[in-house]
């Protein structure tokens, strides 16, 4: 199973591959402003090299409770490529570690999917959506 996944918490970005059970990563920190380039992420890890997006039958991305912008940015990049070549997404729980980046999230999802009895259908990309723990408090500016 080709597993693509992505991780960013605003100012550290990661991507990685899993063709079967090897994977390939790279991660990059940036200022949280600044767009990522999708193209040089997957070029390096091997896109058109020694995969195609069309061979990917999973995408993944981590659901970061720490970065709103991020998350919604990854989320509807992956919605995209998984809709585009009709392939499951799934939305993994972000845990809030260090060591926590985009080779972690591939693992899971392969698991969870495989668990899942790899149903396509109860992993559509309408589906994955980022969602928050804790509810946002706006403070109105003309109070």
């Amino acid at each position: 199973m080709n597993v693509l996944a992505i991780k960013s918490s605003g100012d550290r970005t990661s991507i990685s591959v899993m063709m079967n059970d090897e994977i390939n990563s790279y991660s990059m920190t940036h200022g949280r402003k600044d767009r990522p380039d999708w193209n040089l992420f997957l070029s390096n890890i091997g896109h058109k090299r020694s995969f195609l997006l069309k061979e990917i039958d999973l995408f993944a991305f981590a659901n970061a409770q720490n970065s709103y912008t991020a998350t919604r940015i990854v989320a509807t990049y992956m919605k995209g490529l998984a809709v585009g070549l009709n392939k499951p997404l799934i939305s993994i729980k972000d845990l809030d570690s260090d060591d926590f980046e985009a080779d972690s999230v591939a693992k899971i999802a392969k698991q969870e999917f495989l668990e899942s009895g790899q149903d396509s259908k109860q992993h559509d990309p309408i589906f994955a959506n980022p969602s928050y723990e804790d509810l946002a408090n706006f403070k109105k500016l003309d109070e």
